[in-house]
């Protein structure tokens, strides 16, 4: 029991040593705040917990009593920061920050007279004017705390629990110090515009959220944008601060990542040396888009003057925070322009349809009040209240050209791109409201501390929603952007906005960005798309290559090597064709190669062919002149049945070369070198017989002689069977381990297909040539041993003079066989064969034809 209350009793100490801490935590927070106002603090008047800020010409204070108080803090005048003279202050505003209030307004009188939220409760604001200033932003914060009587930190006037919650602001540098002053008490804020990437981090402000992305979003869009229209030399333009600083770096990341090169990055500083500056870099720099970044700043219609007077119609691409009167006083000067802005997708917000009539405004003293302000802003009028006409003596009056609002416009502009996004946070706050007060009916000074709990669960209620929840886990409200294309021309009087096209950022990649090419406006005359590349983009056939300058899209140009082509402009690199493929001569794409082989068409496939049937029709002639004088001493001499064999072997080797014209196949590679090396075997083993035959006859012609048992046919036939039948063993070896097969040889030629016959087996192949070329030796050796031989019919003479031919050709062959390649490598077979066999048909048996036909004298068995 003792251990269990010693550990209880440590838990304890832990809990309340770790809200020491957490309170120790923003108590030094909150001082260090208070040190740094202390030091704006012009005189004390109170003690030192009351706070004075500096002094502006009207607090512009609406508040209106409820049950709960939804507090507001709104931009609606901001300082002019290049006033002339310096030491004047002068201000301006934009009827879009009116219209921002107007939304606040109207959302509350609408929430307000539903029946199904917050029944029975009715929600008052108490709304302050931030003045684009963080400390008076800070004060305006300290007094919706405080009460209107004082601004006491820590301390309130108001009835206890009835501040719910803030919205605000428009910009980052004031809605940061808001959100760090609200953190302090858990009060949920939910801004309308402040896109600093700082306000995600949920453990720095898990009570802040807003009705916009944050910047990374917003740039990414514009990212993807310059992307799509194929851009990629840009220039950068940012305001003045830090929030133009921070977005110019994100965007150069983006646009990085997406290499797209930053032609320049240029800080708007309102002195002489940085316009100097700017006009040097763009007289260097040639660019055709500028992106702008930051906040808003007057001093951005000088150098937008110095850009489009200096490098003509260009496209001009605006942050997705300016309002539209902010785009038409910078362009004032500006002839013609096109723009494009990345806009919120209007949702449905109504609750009630007839809100959108063309009065929304509630009937009470605050709308009154706004309404007289917007007199007083638009149409110059002298208001009753002194400090507004302080403030308007001061403030830079709006040109006729510009937006002059009445209440019959009211209704359609209220729920502008701009104006919505307030309307959402209302929603979001009266929802997380409604279901707050269901469950929790506790009082104290900040009954609310939990709300932000409820922010995160409520539903979207708008009737085109595409997501579940009001908001992601980043604290952002999740939307579709359109992307807006603004067109400004003097010579034609007109001014247009146009939708062309819509980014869904939880889209997937390839469906995040749709543009309507058709909608948009490029120039007055022709209305070409506008290009900004460094260089001249490489066409297809073309690759990048670096070049000398420090950024990767000025670059060279240099043609795909042999054998690749590139298909797209701007390829990184060329890409080879499928090997049975070539490039074009533009090498943009691969064509099918030609094929290559000895067909029957080519000029020296038809010589071989004439060549070979007249062979073929002489030896036929040759063979019926043997036939008819068959009996005849020189026939009978000479061994009549080698010599039809002889010539039916020269007469099929003359038919062989019809099997190596034409495509090869499978079938016929596998022929040609069995036909081939069998008949030219069968040939040369003939007279190889024919010699042998000649030296016995010598031998036996002495009495008792021992070669007379020889004589005969059948020692000839069993040389030719027996020498042939080596030829035909090699040959089936070689065809049962690695037979000869059709090859596509894609590498011999660049643009042809080169269909041969490839051998298979290099062994087997040589084993046949190196057996055939054997017997050929040793014929002609043995032919030339017996050449001398007295005989009136020695044809061994003869047998020498044919083997020296066919050795000549066959040994030419080879050198010339092996330097060629393709359909010639065939050629110079075909002409090996017919030359060997041409040889040998001509010195065996022309001679014997001559005697036979022309000198029958000698045709005699007279020695």
């Amino acid at each position: 029991m003792l251990q269990r209350s010693a550990s209880r009793w440590r838990i304890k100490k832990n809990r309340v040593i770790g809200a020491m801490v957490v309170s120790s935590a923003h108590i030094l927070l909150f001082c260090a705040i208070l040190q740094c106002m202390a030091l704006l603090r012009l005189e004390a008047k109170t003690p030192a917990c009351a706070l004075q800020f500096t002094d502006v010409f009207d607090e512009f204070q609406y508040f209106q009593d409820g049950d709960f108080i939804i507090g507001g803090i709104f931009t609606v005048r901001s300082k002019r920061d290049n006033a002339d003279p310096p030491d004047q202050i002068k201000y301006s505003s934009s009827s879009q920050y009116y219209l921002n209030l107007l939304a606040f307004l109207s959302a509350i009188d609408n929430i307000n007279r539903d029946p199904d939220i917050l029944p029975n409760i009715t929600l008052g604001f108490h709304l302050y004017d931030s003045w684009l200033e963080p400390r008076k932003a800070v004060q305006s914060v300290l007094k919706i705390l405080s009460g209107p009587n004082g601004t006491t930190p820590n301390f309130s006037f108001k009835g206890h629990g009835k501040l719910a919650g803030v919205i605000g602001d428009h910009y980052s540098s004031t809605t940061i110090p808001i959100a760090q002053i609200l953190g302090l008490y858990r009060y949920t804020q939910i801004s309308y515009g402040a896109t600093d990437d700082s306000l995600s981090d949920r453990l720095l402000y898990p009570h802040v959220f807003r009705t916009v992305h944050k910047d990374y979003v917003h740039y990414l869009a514009i990212s993807k944008l310059v992307k799509h229209f194929g851009w990629n030399w840009i220039g950068i333009l940012f305001s003045d601060n830090d929030t133009g600083e921070n977005e110019a770096q994100i965007l150069k990341r983006l646009l990085t990542s997406q290499k797209i090169c930053v032609a320049f990055e240029k800080r708007m500083n309102a002195n002489y040396a940085a316009y100097n500056q700017w006009i040097d870099t763009l007289r260097r720099v040639h660019c055709n888009i500028l992106i702008l970044c930051g906040s808003f700043s007057s001093t951005v219609q000088g150098y937008l003057y110095d850009f489009y007077h200096i490098n003509g119609n260009n496209v001009l691409i605006i942050p997705p925070g300016w309002t539209s009167e902010e785009l038409k006083l910078i362009t004032f000067f500006i002839k013609f322009i096109t723009c494009f802005s990345v806009g919120l997708f209007d949702p449905q917000i109504l609750r009630n349809e007839s809100l959108s009539d063309e009065n929304p405004l509630p009937v009470h003293s605050q709308a009154s009040l706004l309404m007289d302000d917007l007199k007083i802003t638009f149409y110059n009028i002298t208001s009753t209240q002194n400090g507004k006409n302080i403030y308007f003596h001061n403030a830079l009056n709006f040109s006729e050209g510009f937006l002059r609002l009445r209440p019959l416009q009211i209704g359609r502009k209220i729920f502008g791109r701009e104006s919505v996004r307030v309307h959402i946070a209302v929603e979001a706050m009266a929802e997380a409201i409604h279901f707050y007060n269901k469950f929790n009916h506790s009082f104290g000074i900040n009954r609310f501390k939990q709300l932000h709990k409820y922010v995160k669960q409520i539903k979207n209620p708008f009737k085109t929603a595409d997501r579940m929840t009001f908001f992601d886990e980043n604290g952002e409200f999740p939307f579709h952007y359109k992307i807006v294309n603004w067109v400004k021309s003097v010579r034609r009087f007109s001014s247009s906005f146009t939708d062309v096209g819509l980014y869904t950022p939880w889209a997937k990649e390839e469906d995040q960005l749709h543009i309507d090419p058709n909608e948009i406006t490029w120039d007055e005359d022709n209305n070409t798309k506008l290009e900004s590349l460094c260089v001249d983009a490489c066409l297809p056939g073309y690759r990048k290559k670096p070049g000398s300058s420090i950024h990767s899209c000025c670059y060279d140009c240099a043609p795909c090597p042999e054998g690749q082509i590139s298909t797209k402009t701007d390829s990184e690199n060329c890409m080879s064709c499928p090997e049975e493929e070539w490039p074009n001569e533009k090498k943009d794409r691969c064509i099918p190669k030609l094929p290559d082989f000895l067909s029957y068409t080519d000029g020296i496939s038809k010589i071989f062919l004439t060549v070979s049937s007249f062979l073929c029709i002489v030896t036929v002639l040759i063979k019926g002149i043997f036939i008819y004088y068959l009996n005849t001493p020189i026939v009978k001499a000479n061994n009549r049945n080698l010599s039809f064999v002889l010539l039916v072997s020269l007469l099929l080797s003359f038919l062989c070369v019809f099997l190596f014209l034409g495509q090869p196949v499978d079938i016929t590679c596998i022929l040609r070198v069995m036909t081939f090396g069998v008949i030219f075997s069968i040939a040369v083993s003939s007279l190889l017989a024919k010699t042998i035959m000649v030296y016995i006859a010598f031998k036996a012609t002495k009495p008792d002689s021992f070669w007379r048992k020889w004589l005969g046919s059948k020692l000839a036939s069993a040389i030719v069977s027996v020498c042939s039948s080596v030829q035909v063993v090699i040959c089936i070896i070689w065809l049962s381990s690695s037979h000869p097969f059709k090859e596509m040889d894609t590498h011999s030629y660049k643009d042809k297909i080169v269909i041969q016959c490839n051998e298979g087996s290099v062994i087997g192949f040589y084993s046949m040539l190196g057996y055939m070329g054997f017997l050929a030796a040793v014929s002609f050796v043995l032919a030339f041993m017996v050449r001398t031989l007295p005989d009136s019919f020695n044809e061994a003479k003869y047998i020498t003079f044919s083997m020296l031919v066919f050795c000549s050709v066959w040994i030419a062959m080879i050198p010339a066989y092996l330097s060629t390649k393709g359909k010639y490598m065939v050629a110079v077979v075909v002409f090996a064969i017919l030359a060997s066999s041409a040889g040998l048909l001509s010195c065996i048996f022309v001679p014997k034809c001559v005697i036979i036909l022309f000198k029958p004298e000698l045709n005699t068995k007279k020695i």
